[in-house]
């Protein structure tokens, strides 16, 4: 059943209000100077405008709008699922279930027809099954990794290794090689510096 227009936006403005809940989640990795954490709507503005800025770097064809698309909506779940390290494997145990049921709980605050869009377009970057889900997937691996860790970064040493971090990324961005290398560049340039071991 269609929703009559003041229905509609008030599911829409109880689907903002909730989504506002990202700017309290607090990540990982800092912000560029090292001053503090970031939050995880930073982070969503902060890879979506890097997807924009490095678009032309996909080697294969891309609708870029998709693509922010897709980033804008891609942390959403940790609203109720939280965020988890990918290097803490006890957070990292269980997370797709919770999100799964976040990227339901949150979602059907929509209007049916945006849930079932945001839903599917949520889904794309999971399972990287468009072009436009796997290079969203890939910039949201390389900026964290550049952010804290590149020339510009003066972090504490992590007790990661070289050989983990690149496991942990290489999947998602080595189908994109001018990405990857900087990837690699990122990655030799903490190893050098001692703020992870090999």
């Amino acid at each position: 059943m269609e929703l009559g227009i003041a229905s509609r936006l008030e599911a829409q403005f109880s689907f903002l209000l909730a989504a506002d809940g990202l700017k309290s989640i607090i990540r990982a990795n800092s912000v560029a100077d090292g001053s503090r954490k970031e939050n995880s709507a930073e982070h969503t503005w902060h890879v979506a405008l890097m997807a924009l800025v490095l678009a032309e770097h996909c080697p294969e064809p891309i609708d870029v709008g998709k693509v922010l698309t897709i980033l804008i909506i891609h942390d959403l779940v940790e609203v109720y699922a939280g965020d988890a390290s990918i290097y803490d494997d006890e957070a990292v145990r269980g997370q797709a279930d919770r999100e799964e049921e976040a990227a339901r709980r949150m979602f059907q605050l929509l209007p049916v027809d945006q849930c079932v869009s945001m839903a599917s377009l949520w889904r794309e970057f999971e399972d990287r099954s468009s072009a436009e889900g796997r290079f969203a997937r890939a910039v949201d691996a390389l900026a964290p990794t550049w952010l804290h860790w590149g020339e510009h970064a003066h972090p504490s040493p992590a007790p990661l290794t070289a050989k983990r971090v690149m496991e942990r990324k290489t999947k998602v961005l080595s189908s994109y090689p001018v990405l990857f290398e900087l990837l690699e560049r990122v990655v030799n340039s903490a190893l050098d510096r001692g703020l992870i071991s090999p």
